[in-house]
């Protein structure tokens, strides 16, 4: 078997953990269900063997080297491209397969016609709203909220008990990932030595919420935010919402909702999650959750932009009010570049969530504080970052060749 990372996908590789994964999936486990501890363990022993062992029992050889890094390589569908080859024993390639990694866990095929992802139930399901103007039409054509237009989309696709299962799910990883974040210590692998703060930061939070000292809420926001992110950059379980590198700031703003603000919902997780996720289609559709294709502001800003307006519905926010949360969210991270140090999900993008996670709690306030009605829609922004995003340098979105990344020393 032989691997070639092309692109973004090849820059990064390393510092996402790349080539363990490819050695692990092809080992048949999945992202939903491995043990993200023994995720270097079987990699590590695939490659000290010189052997891999695939899903039906089948033995295959593992060439020294099986991986070749492809940086500047970039394929025209999108920067984040994988092909996987299998040769006979002379060395001849027999099948070839071209993937790629379009954001939010959604894998192309190049076979396939673009936007046919596997792992999206909806492709090939007509959706019921393409854009935000569309959407509030059908709230104020039906008197629905934005959470119920989206569970009514999601039923047409799974049960509803299915349904409520599968967000339950989700935010009990989310969960999860916090609490794993807030407990572990240490330093984050890589080479950077960035030592992993949270714990440290729940510590003090707590000494300080004993004391009665002052309101710790946001600070417990932030400290969320870089659990799941130090998670991310240390190998464990993360939900992809909308990306890994973003991954901090919808679990974080739903924590910081449950944990501290008035709440009037019997089930406040997946009402967020159900907003957050029809404003996360609506980038999807329109424009790139994707760091490789937009720079970071369609993975921070999106999820900003997601978790801003899902918690404007959780106060009691109109749909307009919602709409306008997550515009405001958006316009103020336009032009966010991507510039990881040594590829790694660290330096900038641990504290970038948890000040993204602060913006979409200040975005979500100020549109409460209005009647829903502004200049610049939803819509617009989208495709302001769309056009930002082509407009925008290669060296900005997530190559590692430009920006922090080239400008800070690695020791």
């Amino acid at each position: 078997i032989r691997c070639v990372l092309y692109g973004s996908l090849g820059a990064t590789g390393i510092g996402h953990g790349t080539p363990a994964a490819v050695l692990v999936g092809l080992t048949g486990e999945l992202p939903e269900t491995v043990d993200p501890a023994l995720v270097s363990a079987i990699a590590d022993l695939a490659s000290e063997r010189g052997a891999l062992r695939l899903p039906h029992g089948r033995e295959v050889t593992l060439e020294r080297d099986w991986l070749r890094f492809a940086p500047l390589t970039r394929l025209d569908r999108h920067s984040n491209a994988l092909t996987l080859e299998a040769l006979d024993h002379t060395g001849n390639t027999v099948l070839s397969e071209t993937y790629y990694s379009i954001g939010g866990g959604f894998i192309e095929h190049a076979g396939d016609e673009p936007g046919d992802a596997a792992g999206d139930p909806a492709a090939g399901v007509e959706a019921p709203f393409r854009s935000g103007d569309e959407l509030l039409e059908i709230c104020a054509a039906r008197g629905l909220s934005i959470a119920e237009v989206m569970r009514a989309a999601e039923t047409r696709l799974r049960s509803a008990a299915a349904l409520d299962a599968e967000l339950d799910e989700i935010w009990a990883t989310m969960s999860g990932c916090i609490d794993s974040g807030l407990s572990a210590i240490g330093v984050l692998p890589g080479g950077l030595q960035v030592a992993r703060r949270a714990a440290r930061m729940a510590t003090t939070l707590q000494e300080a919420d004993l004391r009665g000292e002052r309101d710790t809420s946001h600070e417990w926001l932030q400290a969320y935010a870089i659990a799941v992110n130090e998670e991310n950059a240390s190998g464990g379980r993360v939900v992809t919402a909308p990306t890994n590198g973003a991954a901090g700031i919808i679990p974080a703003v739903l924590r910081y909702a449950i944990d501290f603000l008035p709440l009037e919902h019997a089930r406040p997780h997946a009402e967020f999650l159900l907003v957050a996720g029809a404003i996360g289609s609506l980038y999807k559709r329109n424009a790139s959750i994707s760091g490789a294709e937009a720079g970071c502001q369609g993975e921070v800003g999106s999820a900003c932009s997601m978790a801003a307006g899902a918690l404007c519905h959780l106060l009691g926010g109109t749909p307009a009010q919602v709409e306008n949360a997550a515009e405001i969210a958006m316009e103020h991270n336009l032009g966010l570049t991507c510039d990881p140090v040594a590829g790694l999900v660290q330096l900038p993008c641990i504290e970038r969530n948890a000040i993204g996670a602060g913006k979409a709690v200040a975005a979500a306030r100020m549109a409460l504080n209005g009647d829903g009605s502004h200049v610049i829609s939803l819509d617009t922004v989208i495709e302001t970052m769309r056009q930002t995003g082509n407009d925008m340098s290669e060296r900005y979105k997530e190559t590692s060749l430009g920006g922090l990344a080239v400008n800070v020393v690695e020791c």
